[in-house]
């Protein structure tokens, strides 16, 4: 046994488990999320911080997603150098110490320091997990498993917001800092738990420990039989990848414009880039700003309707968990960015048309109201409603599944890591800018988020390709046609190879390999002395 393969076999003949496991990563991005979008209109955290104005409170917010670029970029190196499975118990680690800092926290600079640091950690956690998800889970249930990572950030927003909501009810400070400090258990529970887990095989091939690999393949994919066809045939494509890529030389960061990987990495990016663009910002971070400005009043009252969109995500996320390897990652895309643009664009209307500026019933700086029109009211939140809804249903789940799926094992690590720094450095933009956007241009902010989602629409339709059912080494065989493939047009059976000739394609790679092996010999023995 290496220093990597340290883990319960038990566990390992799980799939499901040593799938979803890690996906508590993304529960702790949930709980971040929610730490703040339950507080904004909490008295004891607006005292306690001196009453932020929209740009600070931009920032506190952004504070977050600014940490989590950071933590994105570092696993460009930490995945490939530690391993998938020591990554994520590091993510934890430093999540708990940044948990501990925004709980004790008793000014801005404290509160900004424990997020920057526990963004760090959800930056490491965001890119590492679908890399270690993708790697580690058959092709048949590849999509699902990773759909439990958007599941999971679903879950963190859900239950933190009801415990922060529950704990508005207790007078003081212990209001907001009681949630904070219990967000150490999740990530307590991650590291602990991922000491049982296995390393991936793909990573444990290419560190060399080849007969290491097959044995967590064949514990994970075929109950412990080395013999199973599926067990022969992912090992077979690992190897071959592997081995070629060994061929190309050492992993380097040029490797992401070499041949037909910039199209990946573009790929990869803007899927990233897709969805925080669409406007789950606004309907997650600042939910509370948008009610407020639809017209409902009342600290309860808006605190009880912005608790039914983190209930429909939750509870939406699991249809894409079930279907989402029969439905495809296009459909998925398609119908979400069309239908998200059109609820932006229903929103932007009605706050356009039955709004004005004034001031919030609680007190604070100007911004967009609609007053005294009820119907809209409603309409606005039964829009709101259905916009979470669809990016649940679609471009929630396929947002981490798709860039983990794009890549190389040689350049995968980075790759994905920079897509999802890519993601995180628009977060950490919109985090800054919805607050002044709000109390500037309005409702036409609705308008720009409902462009954007149409905008993705298109490029969606013409270079993004179908990954579902395909091994990871299968999908690099479809890249591999460079330029001549059209994503609109490519049958789900494209790439798609059997066992027989997978061990063809093995044969010869052996011949070749005993080829060179015998020259090299002959060089040697003719060189001279």
């Amino acid at each position: 046994m290496s220093k990597f393969t340290t883990y319960s076999t038990w566990v390992a003949s799980k799939p499901y488990l040593v799938g979803s496991f890690a996906c508590l990563g993304g529960l702790l991005f949930g709980l971040d999320v929610a730490s703040m979008a339950a507080v904004l209109n909490n008295p004891h955290y607006l005292s306690t911080y001196n009453f932020p104005t929209p740009s600070v409170q931009g920032g506190i917010v952004a504070a977050m997603p600014a940490g989590s670029l950071v933590g994105s970029f570092a696993v460009t190196q930490l995945a490939d150098r530690i391993g998938r499975k020591r990554t994520i118990i590091l993510a934890g680690i430093i999540w708990v110490i940044g948990s501990i800092l925004q709980c004790a926290s008793v000014d801005r600079g404290m509160l900004i320091a424990g997020r920057v640091i526990a963004g760090f950690s959800v930056g490491i956690a965001s890119a590492v997990v679908p890399i270690y998800q993708a790697e580690i889970t058959p092709p048949a249930i590849r999509g699902r498993v990773l759909t439990f990572q958007q599941w999971s950030i679903a879950w963190g927003i859900f239950i933190q917001y009801f415990v922060e909501f529950g704990c508005s009810y207790i007078d003081g400070n212990a209001s907001f800092r009681i949630p904070w400090g219990t967000q150490v258990i999740p990530a307590i529970i991650l590291s602990a738990g991922m000491t049982v887990f296995p390393e991936t095989p793909r990573f444990l091939f290419d560190q060399g420990y080849e007969d290491e690999a097959l044995e967590v393949l064949a514990d994970l994919h075929g109950k412990g039989d080395k013999n199973d066809s599926l067990v022969v045939l992912e090992f077979e494509e690992i190897r071959q990848q592997v081995y070629l890529e060994r061929t190309e030389g050492a992993k380097s960061y040029w490797d992401l414009l070499k041949d037909e990987n910039p199209r990946r990495v573009f790929l990869g990016m803007s899927m990233q880039m897709w969805a925080p663009l669409c406007g789950i910002s606004i309907m997650m971070y600042y939910i509370i700003y948008v009610f407020e400005g639809a017209g409902l009043t009342g600290v309860r009252v808006n605190l009880t309707a912005d608790s039914v969109q983190y209930v429909i995500n939750v509870v939406l996320t699991v249809p894409p968990l079930i279907y989402m390897d029969k439905w495809g990652r296009r459909p998925m895309l398609l119908i979400g960015s069309f239908l998200m643009g059109f609820w932006m664009f229903l929103v932007g209307g009605l706050q356009k048309h039955f709004g004005g500026w004034g001031v919030p019933e609680g007190g604070g700086p100007q911004t967009w109201i609609i007053s005294g029109h009820p119907a809209a009211t409603k309409a606005v939140i039964v829009c709101s409603y259905l916009f979470v809804a669809t990016y649940s249903l679609t471009m929630g789940p396929v947002n981490w599944t798709y860039p983990a799926e794009l890549y190389s094992q040689k350049i995968r690590g980075k790759a994905v890591a920079l897509s999802v720094a890519w993601g995180w450095t628009l977060n950490t933009a919109l985090a800054f800018a919805l607050p002044p956007a709000f109390s500037t241009i309005a409702w036409k902010t609705y308008f720009v988020f409902g462009t954007f989602n149409f905008v993705a629409f298109i490029q969606i339709f013409f270079m993004f390709p179908e990954t579902v059912g395909r091994s990871l080494e299968e999908i690099e065989d479809i890249f591999r046609q460079g330029n001549t493939f059209t994503a609109w047009k490519i049958s789900r059976d494209v790439g798609k190879k059997t066992l027989a000739e997978v061990m063809e394609k093995a044969d010869v790679l052996e011949r070749v390999e005993s080829s060179e092996g015998k020259k090299s010999s002959q060089e040697s023995v003719g060189a001279p002395q």
